[in-house]
């Protein structure tokens, strides 16, 4: 569908984001379906897009999903033009069935969700320091986990190693585990015998691990200036450190002004608890929800003010009186500790001018 020149009044737009195209979609206020389009996920292709939306009206707000993955340059266009950008849901699944699937039925879902206020999330800003931030801690966080599957599998290997080399490397210290593995000197004109095979399979993921090990030191020489940079207090809080900061920067985003309270931000971090109360039971429910490493960014502060804290402590102690478990106990200290470090996150002079 195409536009006709002369629409007046006020519309809202929708876009389905792809790998290599996206799908626009234009409504009137009381929902008619004006048009749509597609248009290749370029920065020539967004700004086409957006002409192409304002040719039917004064455009007030586009709906977008994937925000943070595929459609990140788009929303970064739109937002430099001064254009409000939704950050919109997939639709759901009782939707899906009755209305099919297809890009322009997407875009036109976006659309009216954009239009009703049905979706009132602010996308965060891809650019600015945070989003530095977020760059170098993916990197870590793949580091740390390639090296965690090497530790791993060495392990693993040792425990079916043939008896000398089994007894030769079982129950040493990790650190002391990956040095001796790394230090092999097997033959590898022999690599068919188990033990020469199990020896080269040895020494390899242990380098492995040495060098992953090193990439990590590299990377955290990085981020903890940067974590400072951006948010010394936050840095100084009692029980957060470079890690821990790094990402409740990065789940607040570097435009934080869209989390309206603590308590979106707790529900943000899966903090919040849930209401499932009916008739004359009252209750909530574990939060499952939510960013999950923020989630368990929290869990460490509440594990070393546990440890380290006297008000922390005489809180845990006070609970267990009234006859809370533990876990809820520590439920309601991230939700405490998500309402302190919101207020540090928050503060004026945190974070720098949005580039």
């Amino acid at each position: 569908m195409t536009p006709q020149d002369g629409t007046p009044g006020e519309v809202a737009g929708g876009v389905d984001t792809h790998l290599d195209t996206h799908t626009a979609a234009v409504i009137d206020p009381v929902g008619r379906v004006l048009g749509t389009e597609q248009f290749p996920a370029t920065a020539a292709g967004y700004a086409a897009l957006l002409e192409w939306m304002r040719r039917f009206g004064r455009l007030v707000r586009v709906g977008v999903e994937g925000t943070g993955v595929y459609g990140a340059g788009l929303a970064r266009l739109l937002r430099d033009r001064d254009v409000e950008v939704i950050e919109v849901d997939r639709p759901d699944r009782k939707a899906r069935r009755f209305q099919g699937k297809s890009d322009p039925i997407d875009a036109i879902a976006a659309a009216k969700s954009a239009l009703a206020g049905e979706r009132t999330g602010v996308p965060k800003q891809r650019d600015g320091r945070i989003e530095a931030l977020r760059n170098l801690r993916v990197a870590r966080r793949s580091a740390i986990d390639q090296r965690a599957d090497a530790q791993r599998q060495i392990k693993a290997l040792i425990v079916t190693a043939p008896d000398i080399l089994r007894e030769r490397l079982r129950g040493l210290p990790v650190r002391e585990l990956i040095t001796t593995c790394a230090n092999l000197r097997p033959d590898r004109a022999d690599a068919a015998a188990v033990a020469t095979a199990a020896k080269i399979a040895l020494r390899s993921l242990a380098r492995r691990h040495q060098r992953l090990s090193d990439e990590i030191g590299d990377l955290d020489e990085l981020l903890e200036p940067l974590v400072a940079m951006i948010n010394p207090d936050l840095v100084a809080a009692h029980g957060v450190g470079t890690d821990v900061a790094g990402q409740l920067l990065v789940t607040a985003g570097h435009n934080h002004a869209r989390l309206r309270s603590e308590a979106a931000f707790a529900m943000l971090c899966g903090a919040a608890p849930i209401p499932a109360s009916s008739g004359r039971t009252t209750r909530h429910r574990l939060n499952r929800g939510g960013d999950r490493h923020a989630n368990a960014a929290l869990y460490r502060v509440v594990l070393c003010r546990l440890r380290w804290d006297p008000r922390t402590r005489a809180y845990m102690q006070r609970r267990t009186k009234e006859g809370m478990s533990k876990k809820e106990i520590i439920r309601c200290l991230k939700r405490y500790i998500a309402r302190e470090l919101y207020q540090i996150i928050t503060a004026p002079s945190d974070l720098e001018p949005a580039a």
